[in-house]
């Protein structure tokens, strides 16, 4: 008797915890969806951080393959602390340079802002924090091959990704002696912004993407993140001539 009495109680104790999980909102018992193209970038841009399970993650927003961005997004897991580091020396190099004069080509420099690429879908949850909606990049169930940061004009992030997702689109390196430093605009600007800014902590620059319709963004890299599928856009194979 005293034994079936156990076997009883314990049934009853797994029925109710059972019909508290189905009986839990959708965000507390989330499940892991994928997000973006398998064979595509997507790009998460830090902008803060926020307290999530009792660690400080980075926060910002994640811009799809498609050009959908959605805000609100946690980074969470492997390279988490390395983000928000590397986000905030970014931040005090802007604070340092952007005003001042480009010494090549005259012009001010421009704020610029760091972004961490994703290659392939990206595993996230839907998360409630302090009331409000959030999607939770889940960083440790990404392979490390397929995550590499980088750094551009703000304003031209969005662009940045749509040039790595359009076919025909390749990295180049820029030599010492290129023009590019003397055109007077924000593609002159930022391709020696990105070099002043190699001078600090891991940010080599002097790269650019090259559209098929011959435009180019500049950009620089994190040493901290490299992935080894994005590789070619750490160390690209050709130099950028622009009369060629």
């Amino acid at each position: 008797m005293v034994a079936l009495k156990y076997v009883v109680i314990g049934v009853v104790v797994v029925v109710v915890v059972a019909t508290a999980l189905v009986l839990l909102p959708p965000t507390h018992r989330a499940q892991m969806q994928y997000v973006g193209s398998p064979s595509g970038f997507e790009a998460f841009i830090p902008s803060g951080t926020i307290s999530y399970k009792g660690q400080t993650d980075p926060v910002g927003t994640l811009i799809l393959p498609n050009g959908t961005t959605l805000p609100n997004a946690v980074w969470d897991g492997k390279y988490a602390g390395t983000i928000i580091q590397n986000h905030n020396q970014i931040v005090q190099l802007n604070n340092q340079f952007v005003g001042q004069t480009d010494p090549v080509n005259h012009q001010q420099y421009v704020p610029l802002q760091d972004f961490y690429v994703i290659k392939g879908q990206v595993p996230v949850q839907q998360a409630t924090i302090n009331g409000q909606p959030y999607t939770v990049i889940e960083a440790s169930s990404i392979n490390p091959a397929n995550i590499a940061g980088f750094y551009t004009y703000q304003g031209w992030v969005p662009n940045f990704i749509a040039a790595m997702n359009t076919p025909g689109t390749y990295a180049a390196g820029l030599p010492g002696n290129s023009p590019v430093f003397q055109w007077t605009n924000t593609t002159g600007t930022l391709a020696y912004q990105t070099m002043v800014y190699g001078q600090y902590g891991s940010f080599p620059g002097g790269y650019v993407l090259v559209l098929p319709n011959n435009k180019i963004i500049p950009y620089g890299v994190n040493n901290d993140v490299v992935g080894t599928a994005l590789i070619n856009f750490y160390v690209p194979n050709q130099i950028y001539n622009p009369s060629s």
